[in-house]
Parts: C-alpha cells; structure tokens; sequence
C-alpha cells in the first residue's frame, strides 16, 4: 500500500511513515461529519464560541510540542513555527468572540412586512491545505468556516503528516464532538474525487495554480462552492522618498521569512533608480546578517528548504536568470551536508522573460530591479500573472495609497510588508485565486446567505 512519509529537512532523516487512508475508513470519516453537522449547525453559536476558546487554549498550552512538530516536518525555524501556532490561538479567538455579530440576521426595509438576510452553514467543506505554514493555513479557514456551523473534513499536504494528525487532536483535547474537524490521510487523486461526493458542500484550497484549476474544475463541474488561494509574486515597490533603510531591513524579513517559502513573501523587489544603489546595499547588509542553521536552534533565522526538489527548482530559476544576462549580488545557494539548505541569493540586471520574475520563486533568492519612476513601478508591478500582496514604500501616505489603488492584488500594505490577520479579508486576484479568507468575508464564502421575507 502506498505510504505518505514524513521526513524532517534538517537531516534529511524519516520521521514516521503512515499508510494512506483506506477508502472504507475515508467512507467512516465522512459518515462521522456528517452526523456531526446535524448538531453543530444547531448549536448556538455562543456555544460554538466556547468550544474554539477552547481549541485556542490548547493551542498556547502546546505551542512549544506542536512548534517542534511543524519544525522537524518542515523545517521551518522554532521561533517561527511558535510564533504561528500562537497566531493560530488568536484567530480562533477572534471568531469565538466576532462570529455571533457577523452573523446577526440583516434586516432590510422592503415592501413586505418583514424581511432580513439569514446566514447558515453549508454542511461539510473540504479543506485542502499546503505545507508552508501547516497549522496556519488550516486554522485560518478553519475558524470562521466552525465558527459558522460548518464541520471540517483536512486533506493536508503529503509532507506534514504528522501536523495534519496533531490538528485533529487539537480539537477532540478542546472537548469537540467527534466528527466536527478531522483528518483525511489521502493522496490528491482521492481528494479530487470526494468533490464529487454528495456529501461533500464545498471546497476550500491553498496550493499551486495548477492544483487550484484541477479543483476549480472538478468543483463546476459538480457546482460545489470553492474558494482558492494559489501562488503569489509580491512586488515591494521602494519610491525615492522611501525610508529606505527600514524598508531595506523589512524588505529582508519579508523575503526571508519561513526561508522565503511564503505566498506572500515580497518576491520582486522594484526599486525607483535614484535610490536603488543605496537600497541594493543595506538590503544585501541585512540579508546577510541572516543566519543559516539548524531550525531548533532559537537563534537561527532561516532553515532548510522543505525537500530537495525545492533546491532544485531554485537553482533553475537562477540558472535561467544567469544565462539571460542576470548579475549576482549575493552568491549563496545550495549548502553541502545535510538536509535541505539554501543560502540566500540577490540577483539584478533583470528582464520579464527570466523564470525568476515570471514564476513564483518559492525559497530565498531575490530579484532587485531598478526603475526610473513611480510609473515604470505600477507598470512593472502588474506585469505578472499573480495579484495575492504588495508592498509600497514611500513618506507620503496619500501618494502610496493613491498608487496602491492602481496595484493588481488582492492586498496592499503601506510602510510594512504583507501579512494575513485575522480581522481583515486575505486573498488574491488574476491567478492567485478566488475567495476571501478571515475576517466577515472568509466567513460568509461558506455560509448559504439567505433571504427571507414574510407577507
């Protein structure tokens, strides 16, 4: 039988090995949400509350174990994967107290005697989630979809097991019925056949673009609800009246954040020319000042890539850059030994048909390109297929927010570098997906928003 296997980056080393899930236990599984979703969906939804207070509490009692957990499956650093876990805690908070106002009936003044806007869960959505950010990813359309009386059935990535299985726990330790949120350990080719199920509502993925239209696909053609969130290439525009120091210092962490394995990692770094010499060497100062080494180590700052062929399809984007006339910043690259390491690299003397600005560079190399103005920077900034995350960089507030508008993304941060929060709607536009995640708007993707009127 097939196995899905957990390896730690670090070493390189198994951690466990599972055998998929048979198709009569995926078959019990979804029985079990089944059942479940009759009584969750008619809980009050203060009770909802109390029970992801409590998944939350477990979460910050376990932050350090299932910190290690995400660490040794995907390598990430230990004070990253805590702080995610501790993220994870405040989103399910955020809904345990928001979830009862954002779906408070909607009156609306109409001709009949009353009429109103009604809000109820879709049944079972299945969540389909990556690697990169293991807990993350899966809480952050986890809460709002439980907290409408949804349940959850996880088709997690292949390379974190081990995460999938703690998640589930999570919430059965938090005291939730059987049933509410489970893990399904299955391979892609299962998880695109459940869309089809009866019993399956709806669909929600993090992933490449071409998982996102295999979903999109299978979910039209059975018109189930989808939502997707696909690759991101976050354009950092620096304008010349930029602190350009801090912007430099950010623009670093950002880049380098998980190892530069994040969709919204700033990705193209465009850079006005009368400051980009300036900006190209503190960038590189502070990109350097970046340690590489083993994850559990609380003072490193970038650990190993996730597997092998992530190294390789770096190196091949760069490979591709050098040999079209890009120049090199920072050399970095593959480490030797072991595990999947992967010093950071800074290239320049960029052009559109390089692999570096037309895919998504999942790791840490980072593309500088220079321009002559805030209108070469737009323009250069629009000039891909992706729209999840921008970043702009100026002292005039009004100016960056007047540009921001004109930016293709589905999120824009001003003076600071992208990220999710749970109090705001996070997701892309053109191929980096479709749907909202978090805020009132990540709940209601999966809520049957019903009118009501009485004559």
């Amino acid at each position: 039988m097939k196995k899905i296997v957990s390896i730690n980056p670090a070493t390189g080393e198994v951690n466990e090995e599972f055998e998929l899930y048979s198709e009569d236990r995926v078959n019990e599984v979804i029985k079990k949400a089944k059942a479940a979703f009759l009584k969750w969906r008619n809980l009050d939804i203060s009770d909802r509350a109390d029970y992801l207070m409590n998944a939350a509490k477990v979460l910050r009692r376990k932050k350090k174990e299932l910190g290690e957990t995400i660490t040794i499956e995907m390598g990430k650093t230990i004070k990253e994967s805590i702080s995610e876990i501790e993220k994870c805690a405040w989103a399910l908070e955020y809904f345990a107290e928001n979830a009862g106002r954002f779906l408070e009936p909607e009156v609306v003044e109409t001709d009949a005697k009353k009429a109103f806007v009604h809000f109820e869960p879709r049944g079972i959505v299945l969540s389909i989630m990556p690697w990169n950010f293991p807990f993350w990813q899966a809480l952050r359309f986890g809460a709002p979809a439980l907290a409408g009386g949804n349940v959850v059935l996880l088709k997690h990535s292949s390379y974190v097991p081990l995460c999938a299985l703690e998640l589930e726990k999570v919430f059965l330790e938090a005291g939730f019925p059987e049933g509410i949120y489970q893990t399904l350990l299955i391979d892609g080719a299962a998880a695109s056949s459940l869309i089809s199920r009866d019993e399956i509502n709806a669909v929600s993925l993090t992933g490449s673009v071409s998982a996102g239209q295999k979903v999109a696909e299978a979910a039209g053609k059975n018109i189930k609800k989808f939502v997707l969130e696909l690759g991101g290439s976050d354009p950092f525009i620096v304008l010349e009246d930029a602190d350009v120091e801090k912007a430099a210092r950010v623009g670093a962490a950002s880049r380098l954040l998980d190892a530069g394995q994040s969709c919204i990692a700033a990705k193209r770094f465009i850079v006005v020319k009368s400051i980009a010499d300036e900006f190209t060497s503190k960038f590189i100062e502070f990109v350097s000042g970046f340690k590489v080494g083993d994850p559990m180590d609380a003072d490193t700052d970038i650990g190993p890539l996730v597997r092998e062929q992530q190294i390789e399809a770096l190196e091949e984007q760069v490979k591709d850059a050098l040999s079209k006339g890009a120049k090199v910043l920072l050399k970095g690259g593959r480490l030797e030994g072991k595990g999947f390491f992967y010093s950071p690299v800074v290239l320049t003397g960029l052009t559109k048909d390089m692999k570096v600005l037309r895919e998504e560079t999942f790791g840490p190399v980072a593309p500088v390109i220079v321009v002559k103005d805030e209108t070469e920077a737009i323009r250069v900034a629009n000039d891909s297929e992706f729209g999840l995350g921008a970043s702009i960089w100026s002292r005039d507030t009004d100016r960056a927010l007047r540009l921001g508008s004109n930016i293709e993304s589905g999120v824009v941060a001003v003076n600071s570098f992208v990220k999710s929060d749970p109090r705001l709607p996070f997701g892309g536009v053109k191929k980096s997906g479709i749907g909202r995640k978090l805020s009132k708007f990540g709940l209601y993707e999966f809520m049957n928003i019903k009118s009501i009127s009485v004559y």
